[in-house]
Order: structure tokens, then sequence, then C-alpha cells
């Protein structure tokens, strides 16, 4: 498969999946950038190194940005200040090249990846059936508090 059509195939993917879906793809692509910045600091290679972090970090601040706060409460804010966490691990390595806060970042979005594996990707479809007046979850009635709202931008 020729590069063009390999990119022609992740923009399909990307733009028919559903917002959980799009989160776990989020996690993915952070998970395999700080694999190959370990990879890539074993074998000394600084640029790699530092073109994954940099990766690793821009897909961490889309996770942060794609939160809903208001009715994600406080799983939402406590996601926050996981990804805070885990972007100054990773500065934190790349500044000091020392892979014991990459190891561990990985392991967090691991986690993060498999809790998110759990989560139907129904919960991100609209609901179409009657609401109450009164909300439940969220500020608009549904009881989609998990609801995250990613901007995927694709770049070479």
């Amino acid at each position: 498969m020729s590069l063009a059509a390999y990119q022609n195939s992740q923009d399909l993917n990307v733009l028919s999946a559903s917002p959980v879906e799009l989160v776990r793809l989020l996690y993915r692509g952070a998970i395999a950038a700080v694999r190959t910045a370990r990879e890539n600091l074993e074998t000394g290679d600084i640029r790699g190194r530092s073109r994954q972090i940099t990766k690793a970090c821009s897909i961490i601040e889309e996770l942060t940005v794609s939160l809903d706060k208001e009715r994600g409460g406080k799983v939402a804010l406590d996601l926050a200040e996981l990804y805070v966490y885990m972007h100054q691990r990773l500065i934190q390595a790349n500044i000091e090249q020392i892979g014991g806060p990459l190891a561990e970042v990985e392991k967090l979005l691991v986690t993060l990846l498999e809790a998110w594996q759990q989560v139907p990707d129904e919960l991100s479809q609209p609901v179409r059936e009657e609401r109450p007046a009164v909300p439940s979850y969220g500020a608009r009635g549904d009881d989609d508090y998990m609801a995250v709202r990613p901007s995927v931008h694709l770049s070479a």
C-alpha cells in the first residue's frame, strides 16, 4: 500500500469514526508516539525523540480541549488534571533525556485506552427518544455524561 493510499485510508477512518472512536484513535496515536520516543531515546536519535514527544504532547492537548467539562463533571476535570500531568512528564523526559517519564506516560495512556475500550460507541450518538424536562446528568438533559467533542486535525 502506498503512503498516499494509507493516508487516505486513515483519513476515512477518522472521518467516519464516532466521537468515542476518535478518542480511542487519539490514545492509540499518543501511545505509538511515546513508544517511538522511547525507542529513539535508546538509540540516541535526539531529533526523532523530540519529534515524537512533541507529537504525543499535541495529542494530549487535543484530548484536553476535547473534554466537555460542563457535562463531564468530575470525570472531565480529573482527566484534565491527568493530561496536564502527562504533558509535564513528557516535557521533563525531553529536557532531561530520561526514559522514566516516558514509560509512566505510556502506562497511563494504555490504562486510559483500556477504559475507553469499555465505552460503547453508541454513548456518543444522539439519543432519539423523548427526554424528561428536567435534566438527569447533562445540561442538555441526556445521559451522555462522558461526552467528548474531539476535533481531530490531520497532518502529515
